[in-house]
């Protein structure tokens, strides 16, 4: 069952009609699968400083212990950092305890809130030269404290560019869900921000902007 959904999704990445004016510039420089398109697009509004940045969104049969990931693509390391080129893999199947469905069939806010942290991710990458980027996926695989870092680093991006209230939903769909695996539901709650910590983050950073 799992190939076939992910050959069906395969079939439908690229909308065959012309994209509005706002669209094509979203799009720009962009590989968005058909059936994600409305919830990347809508998380790229966020982030004005990724326009000409090189993102392939991308599914994949099965990532192991994720729903999403970003990465750079390492060929496109070794030149201009204009040229870069990054990925985020997406589980194409949303695995619960006894069953499984299609990721794009997700609540719309939770898929915004998702795609919107990995594109912190690949903000936190832009800032980093190649052997800053080198170090921080030799950190992601040897210390939890390095990815409990990243992971708030990535939140705070999206929090940063008002992306908290679909952080939280994500957050909460992942957590309250009756269905998710407990295995997966402890290991967000270990290495990523809870809830009530992005609230606190909103809120302070809605004091700041309020200040005269």
């Amino acid at each position: 069952m799992y190939p076939v959904v992910t050959l069906l999704l395969m079939f439908q990445v690229f909308d065959q009609q012309s994209p509005s004016q706002s669209s094509t510039a979203l799009c720009k420089n962009k590989q968005i699968p058909k059936v994600m398109e409305k919830s990347v697009l809508k998380a790229l509004s966020f982030y004005p400083e990724l326009e000409d940045v090189h993102i392939r969104f991308v599914f994949k049969q099965n990532i192991r212990r994720s729903v999403m990931q970003a990465q750079p693509v390492p060929f496109s390391l070794l030149g201009k950092r204009k040229n870069r080129v990054y990925e985020i893999q997406i589980s194409s199947l949303f695995k619960l305890t006894h069953s499984a469905l299609p990721i794009h069939q997700l609540p719309d806010s939770v898929l915004i809130g998702w795609i919107g942290h990995e594109l912190g991710h690949i903000m936190d990458y832009e800032q980093r030269s190649l052997i800053g980027i080198i170090r921080f996926g030799l950190g992601y695989v040897l210390s939890k404290k390095f990815i409990q870092h990243a992971e708030k680093t990535a939140d705070t991006f999206a929090v940063n560019h008002q992306l908290g209230d679909y952080i939280i939903e994500t957050k909460r769909f992942i957590l309250d869900h009756a269905d998710i695996p407990q295995a997966y539901k402890d290991r967000i709650a270990r290495l990523y921000l809870s809830p009530d910590d992005i609230v606190e983050q909103v809120r302070e950073l809605e004091e700041t902007r309020s200040l005269p």
